[in-house]
């Protein structure tokens, strides 16, 4: 039984893989052929925009150009290695191991089916491959491992980084000489040489802050200086004390201190009343200072004579002074 059941698997598993195998080739064909027309709408597209000026465009275009044509060449080395095991499963059905000259195109089989989604039928053959040679056989060739041979032309083409700029640049300029398009490629070039920032580690250089300005300060400062102007012309500028004492039947004169402090001069005042206030201050005072000049003079000339009437007199006339001189202030 188990000699009748290895041979019904072995039919059963070469005929599964022709079929698949023979699908995955005319489906290759027959994408290869719609590729050719989108290639061809996406160069002229790309001539337009040179034409046109809008190279930014074009550079980003030109990397989907690439992209089709790696993958188009990579469609065109499958389409080889399918024919290429097609021709030869009998042999794979023969032996238990795989065969050293169907290697490369089987490992290549395994490597391109998962990253190939238009090929469908190549994922059916790589598990017809699996249920022969085993899982650890799939895992070497999809991991790239150093035992394997898969084909290094097809591992590049179906690489998803970007292409390097002097790639683009070269296919910008065929585009540009298929299509008769006079275009300059400085700009394009000092773009391509320029280096990307790491925008997740911040800019390299920090731009210096610039200074607050000092005009609010100087405004603050002088009206500052004005309000305390203000209040230096509120103040009186000047204070007059008079202090006079006396006690009957002392025998000592009585003293009359008298502190002036010195005016200020002022120069420019804001208001007219202030000015007049100042004014009437300093009359005041200058006759305030006469009178008790004069009240001394005469408290003295009654103290020798002995004159009580007369003091009296004198200091009724003082008082009367120092009154009307309060109401004038």
């Amino acid at each position: 039984m188990s000699v009748l059941n290895q041979l019904f698997n072995r039919g059963v598993l070469g005929a599964k893989c022709k079929t698949s195998l023979t699908l995955a080739i005319s489906r290759i064909k027959l994408l290869q052929n719609k590729r050719d027309v989108q290639l061809k709408l996406m160069r002229k597209e790309i001539a337009e925009f040179l034409q046109a000026g809008q190279e930014a465009i074009a550079r980003i275009r030109v990397e989907h150009v690439i992209r089709e044509q790696n993958t188009w060449e990579a469609y065109e080395i499958l389409e080889l290695f399918c024919e290429f095991v097609l021709a030869r499963v009998p042999i794979l059905e023969s032996q238990k191991e795989c065969p050293t000259e169907l290697r490369e195109a089987v490992a290549s089989i395994i490597f391109s089916a998962p990253r190939c989604s238009d090929l469908p039928d190549l994922l059916q053959v790589r598990n017809l491959f699996a249920a022969k040679y085993g899982k650890e056989f799939i895992a070497a060739a999809s991991e790239l491992r150093p035992d394997t041979s898969v084909n290094r032309t097809i591992v590049e083409k179906l690489s998803v980084n970007a292409p390097p700029p002097e790639v683009k640049l070269k296919l910008l300029k065929e585009i540009a000489l298929e299509y008769n398009v006079n275009w300059d490629s400085t700009k394009t070039e000092t773009e391509f040489k320029k280096k990307a920032e790491d925008l997740l580690n911040g800019p390299k250089q920090i731009a210096a802050q610039p200074q607050p300005h000092s005009r609010p300060q100087i405004q603050e400062n002088s009206s500052s200086m004005k309000h305390k102007q203000g209040e230096h012309y509120l103040q009186s500028p000047t204070s007059l004390s008079v202090t006079s004492s006396q006690t009957p039947g002392a025998t000592k004169s009585s003293t009359v201190n008298q502190i002036v402090e010195p005016t200020t001069e002022i120069k420019s005042p804001q208001s007219s009343d202030v000015l007049q206030r100042a004014r009437n201050a300093i009359a005041a005072a200058e006759r305030a200072s006469a009178a008790a000049r004069a009240a001394a003079e005469l408290v003295n000339v009654s103290m020798i004579g002995d004159g009580t009437s007369e003091f009296c007199l004198l200091l009724q006339v003082f008082i009367s002074m120092m009154i009307s001189n309060n109401q004038n202030i």
